[in-house]
């Protein structure tokens, strides 16, 4: 996956790039022009390693709206004509959903690149959805013909037709079109939808796994063959192991666990870890330092899915180990621990930060995340100031919401500190923290409560926090 530039944390490119509050407050204090260049370069050059858990568009749509910005550089982006070589979506999905925010707003500058855009671009699906959530009937009529267009009237021309009235994320446009009168289209979606139910009704009956009926070394046999094609099945087959398994079976499922061809050791360990068999956590010991990567990985998940007492016990043995399962071990006590273990999961947090990347991209989510969690669950007050270097420095937007939920329950000064920037934070979550927990006498507080209150794209949870908090009628709703 494509590795994004981060600037440091301290510029305000680097905080438009994380999504922070600050970002949004210090571009509202900078020269116009800076500020509408950070912004443009976040927006056309994704900040984010995963855009399916991290929000930034609506921070970015409203942060357009409080500096009045153009739409030009989204236009010249859009337009480029390596907008049909590089087809994938991060270059052009950030952006995409930028301008239908900013169309939900009442930008008809952002509706009209979106509908061009959506007739002529790479990306059009994703700007069809944006337009099936913003547009009329009229403005979504009137891109029958060119989405149509794309689609060869050929056999290999109406499958792809079928196979994208089928995916669509939003079928409104879909639906419009299939009762459109000309021929053209409405008799041709007709057709691709009733093609794309037909295939999905396939799909759904086509045989793929276990039948009833099948023994225990069935079962393990198509989780080898699976592996050997480049499937992960490890969690399925483990089910299925428990449909079938009887008392007899255990000791042929104990010995795959212990040395049998991989696909079927995972299946089995992952088996044994659900079940708590007495024989699961020596095994998972055995196979995480095993040399297969795919064993030692299925021996870690299979630990973190283990969901007794034992599991814990054995955590506290294994939080000192320096590999994938003494850190899958911290997170076990951060999630599952109580007031004992707190030096564990403390020591694993300081760690876990220092062993972490020192460049822009800050520490690792997926190992500090748990343990982020753990401070603020388990209460730990000496936490706070690491707490604080993860608020500022990471570069995922969900581990920030993350440190900023364990700074409210270990940190006193959050009231009066990050919980005001976090209410211009990126994520919903974030916000929604805030709102609980900021300090209602800073007059920039209060102002924004409200403005976040009489927000239409403003998230319910976020509104109902907000209205917590201030009079029902200072929200003018």
């Amino acid at each position: 996956m494509f590795d994004p530039f981060i600037a440091p944390s301290g510029t305000l490119l680097g905080l438009l790039q994380r999504g922070r509050g600050d970002g949004t407050l210090h571009a509202l204090a900078a020269p116009r022009t800076e500020a509408l260049a950070a912004l443009n370069h976040c927006v056309l050059s994704d900040p984010r390693h995963d855009w399916q858990v991290e929000n930034r568009s609506l921070y970015y749509a409203r942060l357009y709206l409080d500096l009045d910005g153009g739409l030009e550089e989204i236009e010249r982006h859009l337009a480029d004509p390596d907008d049909h070589l590089d087809t994938d979506d991060s270059r052009t999905g950030l952006a995409l959903a930028v301008l239908g925010h900013l169309a939900s707003y009442g930008r008809t500058d952002a509706l009209a690149l979106l509908r061009r855009y959506a007739a002529t671009g790479a990306n059009w699906a994703w700007a069809l959805d944006e337009l099936a959530l913003r547009d009329d009937d009229a403005g979504l009529r009137s891109l029958a013909l060119p989405v149509l267009a794309r689609f060869a009237e050929t056999p290999e021309g109406a499958a792809e037709l079928a196979a994208a009235v089928r995916d669509a994320f939003e079928p409104r446009p879909w639906r419009l079109w299939a009762d459109d009168p000309r021929a053209a289209v409405g008799a041709r979606i007709r057709t691709a939808t009733e093609r794309g139910s037909f295939d999905r009704w396939q799909r759904q009956m086509a045989p793929g796994g276990p039948r009833p009926g099948w023994s225990v070394r069935a079962v393990l046999d198509w989780a080898q063959q699976a592996w050997e094609r480049g499937k992960v099945l490890h969690v399925p087959a483990a089910r299925c192991l428990a449909a079938v398994a009887g008392a007899e079976d255990r000791p042929d499922i104990v010995a795959a666990a212990a040395a049998g061809p991989e696909g079927a050791r995972c299946a089995a360990l992952h088996y044994l870890a659900e079940a708590e068999d007495p024989a699961a956590l020596d095994l998972i010991d055995a196979a995480a330092a095993d040399p297969s990567r795919t064993v030692a990985e299925a021996a870690v998940a299979a630990f973190e899915r283990m969901p007794g007492r034992a599991a814990v016990e054995r955590a506290r043995r294994w939080a000192h180990r320096p590999d994938a399962l003494g850190a899958s071990a911290a997170g076990t006590l951060a999630r599952r621990g109580g007031p004992a273990d707190v030096p564990l999961v403390l020591g694993a947090l300081r760690e876990a930060v220092r062993a972490g990347r020192s460049d822009a991209h800050g520490p690792d989510p997926l190992r500090l995340g748990p343990l982020v969690d753990g401070a603020g669950r388990l209460g730990i007050a000496c936490a706070a100031p690491v707490l604080r270097h993860v608020y500022r420095e990471t570069t995922s937007s969900h581990l920030r919401g993350r440190a900023a939920r364990a700074l409210a329950a270990t940190d006193p000064s959050f009231a009066t500190g990050f919980a005001v920037e976090c209410l211009w934070d990126c994520e919903e979550t974030t916000r929604e923290i805030a709102a609980l927990h900021a300090e209602t006498g800073d007059i920039r507080v209060a102002e924004r409560l409200r403005r976040l209150a009489a927000d239409p794209a403003e998230e319910a949870e976020v509104q109902t926090a907000v209205r917590s908090r201030i009079e029902p009628e200072a929200t003018g709703v």
